[in-house]
């Protein structure tokens, strides 16, 4: 039997062990040979530096940090080729195998004869690298900055106007995502029974939607907390361009500081930023921050199985230090933190169909965004929003919204939901 020649094909020998089989796609590596079948999406392997990467980092992180630099890339669709590779992964049972000695011993002979044996190559520079105790108020502030810091600039060129960073209400599938936010923006607000005068407490507050649109169109006193600066300086200058001073206050805080208590409190996606040992005191300050009789509603992922930050690359590139759980053990903390929980409405298609229209607004603006932020940094957004929208697609996450009250007073619920 003729030996493969070529980097391409001696890969595909020697990872047909690890692969239970043929490669699933087709391979161009660095020295313009090929293998895999023709008709399968198209992986280009620019460097031995992908290959050395995957060796010290096997599976996900490895294969992050080589697409994020560019040494690994995928010239179609990527949605196309990560559902083949989780489709031929899934049906291969991959996650399963145990290479034998000699499939070991074979890979680092073949890694040392393409050159990709050597020290691990260094982590990219958009990979987040945090210090101090996990979920300390000044690690979650550094967390928060690593991800929501980019430039307000940066996140208009993907969100819609009214900078809702979280899943909308798409009535039907063809509403543009603008539409959807404010849908989702008015269900909240519907859900909270929010009238003119009530007190809001918005809690992890983003870039104001939630917050100026209660005031704007509820007339709600609203009072939102983060802890991203950015955030606060861009939601500053819309409440002065609106004229909404008197009814929007925005502050720099933890939320685990005393905020008093309101008529109702939002919070949108923030919980899944607050760790795992830590919600319970998150849902004891969403219960001691609404009046007796009082409505909470929050907005989150969810997620089962083996990755509750939602995986290596989630972890290592977009927000560290995140924790999802499936809804139900949610809902057990607010229950034991003392909280009414009535309604919960799952969301998980609609998100695909929100990531869908950031992913439209991420490629009409791409050259813009690179000049803001880079490549590597575009490339890391590429896979963040491609994966995510698969992710909720398949199952793997879900998002609901959990609407409570606080015992202890009367309530205003109807008896027939009304959103």
């Amino acid at each position: 039997m003729t030996a493969p020649t070529g980097v391409a094909p001696l890969l595909e020998e020697t990872l047909r062990p690890f692969l239970r089989g043929d490669l699933p796609v087709r391979l161009k590596a660095w020295d313009g040979s090929t293998a895999g079948p023709d008709d399968a999406p198209l992986v280009v392997l620019n460097s031995p530096d992908a290959v050395r990467r995957l060796l010290w980092h096997p599976g996900e992180l490895g294969a992050a940090q080589a697409y994020v630099t560019g040494e690994l890339d995928v010239p179609g669709d990527l949605d196309e080729a990560l559902t083949h590779a989780f489709a031929v992964a899934a049906q291969r049972g991959l996650s399963g195998v145990r290479p034998t000695p000699s499939a070991l011993l074979q890979a680092v002979r073949t890694a040392v004869g393409i050159g990709a044996l050597g020290r691990p190559p260094a982590a990219p520079r958009s990979q987040a690298r945090l210090r101090g105790r996990l979920h300390s108020p000044l690690r979650d502030r550094s967390a928060i900055s690593f991800h929501y810091d980019l430039s307000n600039e940066f996140y208009s060129l993907i969100l819609e106007p009214q900078m809702a960073y979280s899943c909308g209400y798409h009535r039907t599938p063809d509403v543009p995502v603008e539409e959807a936010q404010t849908a989702k923006l008015d269900l909240v607000c519907r859900k909270l029974g929010l009238e003119p005068g009530m007190t809001l407490l918005d809690v992890g507050c983003g870039w104001g939607s939630l917050s100026l649109h209660a005031a704007e169109h509820f007339g709600a006193q609203v009072t939102g907390i983060t802890i991203a600066a950015e955030q606060k300086r861009f939601i500053d200058q819309r409440i002065r361009e609106r004229g909404l001073g008197d009814r929007v206050s925005i502050q720099l805080r933890d939320y685990r500081d005393s905020v008093g208590q309101h008529d109702a409190v939002s919070s949108i996606e923030m919980g899944e930023h607050v760790g795992q040992d830590n919600y319970p005191t998150y849902a004891a300050v969403l219960h001691r921050s609404v009046k007796p009789g009082g409505r909470v509603l929050v907005q989150q992922m969810s997620r089962a199985g083996k990755w509750p930050g939602g995986g290596p690359f989630i972890e290592s590139f977009i927000a560290p230090d995140m924790y999802m759980r499936p809804v139900g053990e949610t809902v057990a903390f607010f229950e034991r933190a003392g909280l009414e929980v009535r309604d919960v409405h799952a969301l998980r298609e609609h998100y695909v169909l929100t990531v869908a229209g950031w992913l439209e607004n991420f490629h009409r603006n791409r050259p813009r965004l690179v000049d803001l932020v880079g490549e590597e940094v575009v490339r890391v957004w590429e896979l963040y929003l491609v994966g995510g929208s698969m992710a909720f697609r398949d199952g793997r996450m879900g998002v609901d919204q959990l609407l409570m009250v606080r015992p202890g007073g009367a309530h205003t619920l109807p008896l027939e939901r009304s959103w």
